[in-house]
């Protein structure tokens, strides 16, 4: 676990972290994705199978492609005027977004500018908070709720630096079922899955998309269903992110973690904040720790004070898991 706040203790190291780490004036050591950001605890597990990596790896083992077009990924990522249709400054942040819609659901979508690699665009798949739905965060300043200026600021990030993104509407605009009690593959959001999924082939709605680099991530309920990507889709998604949230049947402090999770279960970074009092924080550590038991690479970065909200260091940090994934 890495933990932004005054002190700091090593017990791994993340993939986008430098072996020997920085030192502060203070004497502390930063590491990590943001190293430029501030200090943390940090505790990640390894690849499952092994395997050869370059800027991280996989659960599966195998090769890792590095950065989104395929170039040497740079971590932490940055912000690059004219690399995307988005504009970011420290009091506003906005994206500008193509919509079309899939299984009776908006979904807003865009890619970055310049021309795909050859496979086409690595893409990431961003799941709404409740009430959160896309179009409430395609512009917006720190006064955004739960953090949602900085949701718009990864979009930016993501678009930035290579990535296509993708952001489906939940039902109604309110809240994913994957927690619901019912039969997962009996939902509207299953047969929304296996449409964007099959949109991604081919000629795809959203431009040429490399499938075999699709990430996901999501806050809340959309941190939920980011987990449902590895419970029900096995092999599709590269790497996860999840903000707020913990294992894809888990409800707030209601939570039980299986034991054991599958084995390719794709590496996964989970964002928290220690005053988070609807997700608390100690059922995204139970998700992390069975991971990490596992041998299937983990990460959990905790700030302190943080409520239900959007980390502020979620872009950098996101940004070069999805990179060296």
């Amino acid at each position: 676990m890495r933990r932004w706040s005054l002190f700091v203790l090593f017990a791994g190291l993340s993939a986008c972290s430098d072996a020997a780490g920085d030192e502060t004036s203070d004497g502390l050591s930063t590491g990590g994705a943001g190293g430029g950001l501030g200090g943390g605890t940090s505790s990640s597990g390894g690849s499952s199978d092994g395997g050869e990596s370059s800027g991280g790896g996989s659960a599966q083992g195998g090769e890792a492609m590095g950065g989104a077009g395929g170039q040497s990924p740079v971590c932490p990522p940055q912000f690059s005027e004219g690399a995307s249709h988005c504009s970011v400054s420290p009091d506003w942040a906005e994206c500008e977004y193509n919509d079309t819609t899939i299984q009776d659901r908006k979904v807003l979508w865009q890619t970055p500018v310049g021309d795909p690699p050859p496979n086409g665009w690595p893409a990431v798949v961003i799941f709404q908070g409740t009430n959160a739905s896309p179009d409430l965060t395609r512009a917006g300043g720190p006064d955004m709720p739960y953090g949602g200026f900085h949701q718009v600021r990864l979009q930016a990030m993501l678009l930035d630096n290579g990535f296509a993104v993708i952001a489906p509407e939940a039902l109604g605009g309110v809240a994913w079922q994957t927690n619901f009690p019912v039969i997962w593959e009996a939902t509207s959001d299953h047969a929304l899955i296996l449409a964007l999924l099959a949109a991604f082939e081919g000629e795809s709605t959203f431009g040429p998309i490399d499938t075999s680099r699709l990430f996901a991530t999501g806050i809340s309920s959309g941190g939920y269903v980011t987990s449902r990507m590895a419970v029900s889709y096995p092999g599709k998604f590269r790497a996860l992110a999840i903000q707020s949230g913990s294992y894809a049947t888990c409800s707030n402090a209601a939570c039980i973690v299986p034991d054991p999770l599958p084995d390719d279960h794709p590496p996964t970074l989970f964002l928290h904040g220690s005053a988070d009092f609807t997700v608390p924080l100690s059922t995204a550590e139970a998700y992390h720790e069975q991971l990490v038991s596992q041998g299937i690479e983990s990460e959990l970065i905790v700030q302190d004070g943080v409520g239900h909200a959007w980390l502020d260091v979620a872009p950098e940090e996101i940004g070069c898991w999805f990179l060296t994934h």
